[in-house]
């Protein structure tokens, strides 16, 4: 097929040697399969910020610190070079994440560099070599979907340990070979700990997760994995080896607003009467 115009500089380059086909064309990229060497693999093209329909991007990169403080400024101001640094920044972040997952335990695509807006990774295979499917264009058993339900459990909760949450997980951004899920498209993934939406996020992609395997194993709509992960994370008792158990029971105690009231006066009155003493005993 005609070589992307993105594309182009790494067959110049001599690191993609054919492209293939094109795989899919998404809200933030478009996918190509590449012949690298005797290796075919994934070329994931980054559309521009104007072209990207990817809704909102703010809430995303809330959080994300640059370690250049003169890029964090431009970036700041939103100055030319400041836009060209942010747009760098989040088409790197995918292949940061990825990097960073697969150290961790969670089944992500082997990334092998990002030139250019474009990313080089691994391509899923299915056992017979064609193309991974997504996890909606498969169907399961209970047994399966409860198996797999697990695994993608495992897989989040060994996310927020390495301090990400994907933010658009579902069934669309799951492949699906011969070993079981495999975690894709990451560039809007967020920091767990200096995003506020962090919570909230984490909550809808266990969310959507779950209601999918659902549908063939009803039983798993009762678990609330995601409420478990959050309250042990804030505790700083997650670790990527925790058994977790998809039960939580949200605390029913208020706050008593009287007696909080009262401890309030209390120590208001206490403070006074240690000044007036103060103030006697210089008039003395």
């Amino acid at each position: 097929m005609k070589i992307p115009k993105r594309i182009q500089p790494l067959v110049d380059e001599g690191i993609v040697d054919e492209v293939l086909s094109q795989l899919m064309s998404g809200k933030e990229a478009t996918v190509y399969t590449v012949r690298c060497g005797d290796q075919v693999k994934c070329a994931k093209v980054y559309k521009e910020a104007n072209k990207r329909s990817f809704k909102k991007a703010v809430q995303y990169q809330e959080g994300r610190k640059s370690k250049n403080s003169r890029r964090a400024r431009a970036i700041q101001k939103g100055s030319k070079y400041g836009k060209a640094q942010q747009e760098e920044a989040w088409q790197n972040s995918e292949v940061d994440a990825l990097y960073l997952l697969a150290s961790s335990g969670v089944r992500v695509p082997e990334p092998y560099g990002c030139f250019d807006g474009v990313l080089i990774m691994e391509l899923i295979t299915d056992d017979e070599g064609s193309v991974a499917p997504r996890l909606n264009d498969i169907t399961m058993d209970a047994e399966q979907a409860r198996e797999d339900h697990a695994v993608v459990m495992v897989y989040i909760m060994r996310m927020l340990c390495a301090g990400i949450v994907h933010g658009d997980l579902s069934e669309f951004n799951v492949l699906v070979d011969e070993y079981g899920p495999v975690i894709i498209d990451l560039p809007q993934a967020v920091d767990a700990s200096s995003n506020n939406n962090a919570k909230s996020m984490l909550i809808r992609d266990v969310e959507n997760m779950t209601t999918y395997y659902a549908q063939y194993a009803p039983d798993l709509a009762q678990s609330k994995y995601a409420q478990e992960m959050w309250a042990l994370y804030e505790d700083g008792e997650l670790t990527p080896d925790t058994e977790l158990t998809g039960l939580f029971t949200e605390s029913t105690e208020s706050a008593d607003v009287d007696t909080v009231l009262e401890e309030i006066k209390a120590a208001f009155e206490e403070e006074q009467n240690r000044l007036e003493r103060i103030r006697e005993a210089n008039e003395e």
